[in-house]
């Protein structure tokens, strides 16, 4: 604030600079819509790697093709994902009453599933003071058996829990922010989570239980559920389930919606719904190539033309925001012996997206030799230069094979991407340059709002916004050789006039060139004739 001088001297006063660093947001965070054996429902989870996916939601499972998609996304070089359980008709969670003076205690597995039936608990009272009956230890286990041996998967346990609502380590609430495993589903009379309610005490259990510290297995009532529907995928928004459980997630920038089944095709009206949702959130969707696409190799280029004119789901401008590739992938299945099998390859794509991001930049395409499909043994249909050309202009990118190079992502088209469209966002990396550009803006210059709309604001958007498009033309992001060439950025007197002041805008204009793939490499080749002297 400015000083008021008051007596004679030297003062010092520190005069903002007006920089507010406007950082680029990430390119690779990768969302995953499907069905795993177990794990929260509707909830995005952030993850990290392929450990915490079994950790958290079972790992590979043979009804899950989303696993296998992780699992191949975090094998091309993906970083971050974010994964969204969905679950069919009749899900139900395992159970386990446990009986006491007050009435009975129900828990549940943390999610419905077959996984919750291997579940077991066990109660002890060697608290801190043994005087006072609500006050126990419970462990719970998740213990898996196959061929008569039992294997404890993963194992919590929670000490010093109360039985009493009044208590800090009441048990439903402890078990609500620190368990992975269950929960208190219904409890008797006396129990009821965020209420005062008289204590009950554990410290009698039914004599029909094991007597001392043995272990009760859980009900075995757990139920996967049958086949999610396009409204298990796509959700609600009012509840935020399905795909708008994203709305709950900071950022993502790549969708995958593998299939419910490893044969099967995910609904086009999902697609539908998540190219528009993608468009929205300024995020890009992987499309998997329809099963019947590539199930005859005699046919397979007619039935992707076909295919893609009888429509994949995205439509219109919010197609732009939206790519598929072409054919599926053949991979080992390590939990049928190593078998190779067919699998949709969203899982790989989106990991090449992300090591290219990592290695070269979201302004570089996400294919060509540096490209290669790391974990997969063979393509479904081994396509020729003839058919690479049929498919690439009407917008679907191939996967090919090649002699010593093996299998590369070999197009980088948006579902705009047809020559007969000209679409300005006919490749994938502008679009998704376009795209980071946008989100970083975004969130950047929230600043801004409510800041007096005259020049001197206008001159710190100039020089943030400025600023960040000079560090992206420093990295190669755009065409030119100088940055008049490469992009402008405009906020004055000219974009925001005194009608739009009067009406609380404030304009920017943003422009860049965006570098575009060298799909074809034409060279010629002219013999020279001697020297002949005249």
């Amino acid at each position: 604030m400015p000083i008021q001088p008051t007596y004679p001297g030297v003062y010092i006063e520190e005069v903002p600079s007006g920089v507010r660093t406007i950082t680029g947001v990430a390119t690779s965070i990768t969302a995953f819509i499907g069905t795993a054996p177990k794990g929260p429902v509707n909830v995005p989870t952030v993850i990290n790697n392929f450990g915490d996916y079994e950790r958290l939601f079972g790992g590979l499972s043979a009804s899950s093709t989303m696993s296998f998609a992780v699992r191949d996304f975090y094998g091309n070089g993906g970083s971050q994902a974010i994964i969204v359980r969905i679950v069919g008709a009749g899900a139900i969670a395992a159970d386990l009453t446990l009986g006491g003076p007050g009435g009975d205690l129900i828990l549940e597995a943390a999610s419905p599933g077959t996984w919750g039936n291997n579940l077991r608990v066990k109660v002890d009272h060697d608290t801190r003071d043994n005087t006072l009956t609500d006050l126990f230890n419970l462990t719970v286990e998740e213990a898996v058996t196959t061929g008569g041996e039992t294997r404890v998967v993963s194992t919590e346990t929670f000490r010093n829990v109360s039985s009493s609502a009044a208590d800090a380590r009441f048990l439903p609430n402890v078990l609500l922010g620190g368990s992975n495993l269950i929960r208190v589903r219904k409890v008797g009379s006396n129990w009821s989570i965020g209420n005062q309610r008289p204590a009950v005490t554990l410290s009698s259990l039914p004599s029909s239980l094991p007597p001392g510290p043995a272990f009760i297995r859980f009900n075995q009532n757990g139920v996967d559920g049958g086949v999610p529907g396009v409204n298990d995928y796509v959700g609600s928004d009012n509840l935020k389930t399905g795909m708008f459980a994203l709305d709950n997630a900071d950022l993502f920038n790549i969708l995958c919606i593998p299939p419910p089944a490893r044969e099967g095709d995910t609904p086009a009206d999902v697609y539908a719904a998540a190219g528009t949702y993608c468009a929205q959130k300024r995020a890009m969707l992987i499309v998997d190539p329809p099963a019947s696409w590539g199930a005859n190799r005699d046919t397979a280029v007619p039935n992707a033309l076909a295919g893609l004119s009888a429509g994949l789901g995205p439509t219109g401008p919010a197609a732009r925001n939206a790519a598929v590739y072409f054919p599926r992938v053949i991979q080992s299945d390590p939990l049928r012996d190593q078998q190779l099998d067919v699998f949709v390859p969203c899982g790989v794509v989106a990991g090449i997206y992300a090591r290219t991001d990592a290695q070269r930049g979201v302004w570089k395409a996400p294919a060509g030799l540096d490209a290669a499909l790391n974990g997969v043994k063979g393509l479904q249909i081994k396509l020729t230069d003839a058919e690479n050309g049929q498919l690439n202009q009407v917008g679907i990118n191939c996967l090919r094979q090649f002699p010593v190079n093996g299998r590369v992502v070999w197009g980088a088209r948006t579902l705009r991407g047809a020559d007969s469209l000209g679409d300005e966002y006919k490749y994938v990396p502008v679009r998704r340059t376009a795209l980071f550009i946008e989100e970083s803006l975004f969130r950047g210059t929230q600043w801004v709002v409510f800041e007096p709309n005259d020049e001197p604001l206008w001159a710190q958007i100039r020089l943030n916004v400025g600023a960040f498009m000079q560090g992206l033309f420093r990295q190669g992001a755009f065409q030119g050789t100088t940055p008049r060439d490469a992009y402008l950025v405009k906020c004055d007197k000219e974009t925001t006039t005194q009608n739009d002041i009067n009406a609380g805008i404030v304009n920017i204009v943003v422009g860049f060139a965006p570098l575009k793939p060298a799909e074809f490499v034409i060279i010629k080749i002219q013999q020279l004739a001697g020297q002949i002297e005249v």
